[in-house]
């Protein structure tokens, strides 16, 4: 374990009834977070980052997707995911998209579910209980709208003004009631090719 990882934590939500109709399936969303001391704090403005993003994001990575797998059961099960981090009041910004925005803390992730999407993402600033929201997306398909969700909590004593929130999220299926059609749909009835989004 990383010396300076103060505390970990999981977030389990499960939806039964949304829009007053039960799911055929429930949603089940995973939430794994390390509150971690920035490394960077109180050094003033570090022009170069990189050392300690490639030392502490595969130590993350390693670690938040092993609690992921490990409450989802299976990376199999997970259909959907994205990222996030928290960066307390005495860091920048680019503190907590440091430990997030490198392949040697998406990658593992990536790998042990199995997806070929980027990781969707979150990074901002606040106090201890600051909303952490997780953004998601369709492991294997960006276009797959009914994997466009969202998980939120907070964790009451995190980040300290000299910490970080780093977070994986995880979501088991879809949104239960998904009625909104896909992106790929739109490009179509816009006159896109759905094939060459990118062209868009």
């Amino acid at each position: 374990m990383h010396p300076d990882i103060r505390k970990t934590f999981v977030a389990t939500e499960t939806t039964w009834v949304d829009g007053g109709r039960a799911a055929a399936e429930p949603l089940v969303m995973i939430a794994a977070a390390a509150v971690v001391k920035n490394p960077w704090a109180g050094e003033g403005f570090v022009e170069d980052l990189a050392p300690k993003i490639r030392e502490m994001g595969p130590v993350l990575g390693e670690l938040l997707t092993g609690m992921i797998i490990k409450e989802a059961g299976s990376g199999e099960k997970v259909q959907a995911f994205g990222k996030s981090a928290v960066v307390g009041l005495n860091g920048e910004l680019e503190h907590a998209s440091a430990l997030i925005h490198t392949l040697h803390f998406g990658n593992h992730y990536r790998s042990a579910v199995e997806g070929k999407s980027y990781l969707a993402f979150n990074n901002t600033r606040g106090p201890a209980a600051s909303p952490i929201l997780i953004p998601m997306m369709g492991k294997n398909d960006e276009g797959s709208r009914e994997h466009y969700l969202t998980f939120q909590f907070n964790i009451s004593d995190a980040p300290f003004s000299d910490e970080i929130v780093v977070a994986l999220g995880a979501a088991l299926g879809g949104r239960p009631h998904h009625r909104i059609g896909n992106r790929y749909l739109d490009l179509k009835e816009l006159g896109h090719d759905p094939k060459n989004p990118a062209a868009v």
